[in-house]
């Protein structure tokens, strides 16, 4: 699997979920399934490649705007929401996490920003098609810290500063 036919499962799964995390996920399992084992090991391989490239300090200063508080585990779920968003949601998001203001149509903080499930897709896929667990990926390791100049996630007053158009549009 190469990476456009990976955001291409991705987009297709949102749409057909209209936009719910818990059905987008539940349909990424069943795609994943009609796919050989080799073809899923890769599915997740794009994802944790792209789910560590999205652990950065602005990203979680992003997260905790838009859902008013992000504490690890959330900004944890929040990447993997945001890798179901679609490429250019995500790579918009990661050259400037201000932008997510333009780059969401809406965003509901008791509903978006939580992926958890999305994060679980490949693994569930390759166990029910297997009966094993997924193999290792063969991944550098994940970042110890997230990558970038550390934020005050408490101190709204940074946040605004930093991310006036989320902070604006969302917070205001």
């Amino acid at each position: 699997m190469d990476e456009t036919e990976f955001w291409l499962l991705i987009d297709e799964t949102r749409a057909e979920a209209g936009g719910d995390p818990e059905d987008h996920a539940d349909l990424l399992v069943e795609r994943l399934m009609r796919l050989d084992p080799d073809r899923v090991t890769d599915f997740a391989r794009h994802f944790e490649v792209r789910y560590n490239r999205a652990y950065q300090w602005d990203l979680w200063g992003a997260a905790t705007v838009l859902l008013g508080g992000a504490s690890e585990d959330a900004f944890d779920y929040f990447r993997c929401w945001l890798i179901g968003q679609g490429r250019h949601v995500f790579e918009g998001a990661l050259h400037d996490p201000d932008r997510l203001a333009e780059l969401l149509d809406d965003f509901d903080e008791e509903t978006d920003g939580d992926g958890e499930d999305l994060g679980y897709a490949a693994e569930e896929a390759y166990e029910q098609l297997t009966g094993a667990e997924l193999p290792d990926l063969a991944l550098p390791p994940a970042p110890a810290e997230p990558q970038g100049t550390p934020l005050d996630l408490a101190d709204e007053d940074a946040l605004a500063e930093r991310f006036p158009a989320l902070w604006e549009r969302f917070r205001s």
